[in-house]
């Protein structure tokens, strides 16, 4: 089985919260980081790299202090979210898939990690929850595709992603029947 490495993106200013995301609670007092981490662990992922960057010094306190939990810190994090996707696959290393996720998705439940890690994967897997058909998280990128989405992020880390995944044909996994993928841009009085 191969290991699989969770990477929870946290290193956007969040703007349209007002805040970093980050430094998100629930209303409950529950950081947005553990929830982010509770369900890449408890989905299957072995152990979580947390990217952290604007507001990193005061995020790092937020992030759970548990075995296998560690942080990295995109430096250049405002060059857009591809910047800080390619410091967090660059912390997983050897044969390890990862598992890429963000902190903004405070409802995501480990079920749909679980149904896109599935039993530890392979080197070549490209896999990207879809939500009733719409693109989402969580994203799972086999070792033997890491390095080419890392060196299309550094030519282009405003975009993200999205189009490196597209045009490489990753496989969509439908996850609208465990939850709406949505992620949470804006400040919620209550859930």
């Amino acid at each position: 089985m191969t290991d699989v490495v969770g990477v929870l993106l946290a290193a956007g200013a969040g703007t349209r919260m007002g805040r970093p995301k980050a430094l998100v609670a629930e209303p409950d007092g529950t950081p947005w980081l553990h929830l982010g981490v509770d369900a890449l662990l408890v989905g299957g992922c072995d152990r979580v790299v947390v990217v952290l960057g604007a507001a990193a010094d005061r995020a790092r306190a937020l992030v759970p202090s548990v075995d296998g939990v560690t942080v990295v810190v995109a430096d250049d994090w405002a060059a857009g979210p591809g910047a800080s996707l390619a410091v967090g696959l660059a912390a997983v290393t050897g044969p390890a898939t990862a598992c890429v996720s963000l902190v903004d998705l405070p409802g995501l439940p480990a079920s749909a990690v679980r149904r896109m890690v599935g039993d530890g994967d392979h080197p070549a897997a490209l896999r990207r929850a879809v939500h009733h058909g719409v693109p989402g998280h969580p994203v799972v990128v086999g070792s033997e595709h890491r390095a080419a989405l890392v060196a299309a992020l550094s030519r282009d880390p405003v975009h993200g992603a999205g189009p490196w995944l597209a045009s490489w044909g990753a496989e969509p996994v439908e996850c609208g029947d465990l939850w709406d993928g949505h992620d949470q841009d804006h400040p919620v009085v209550s859930r």
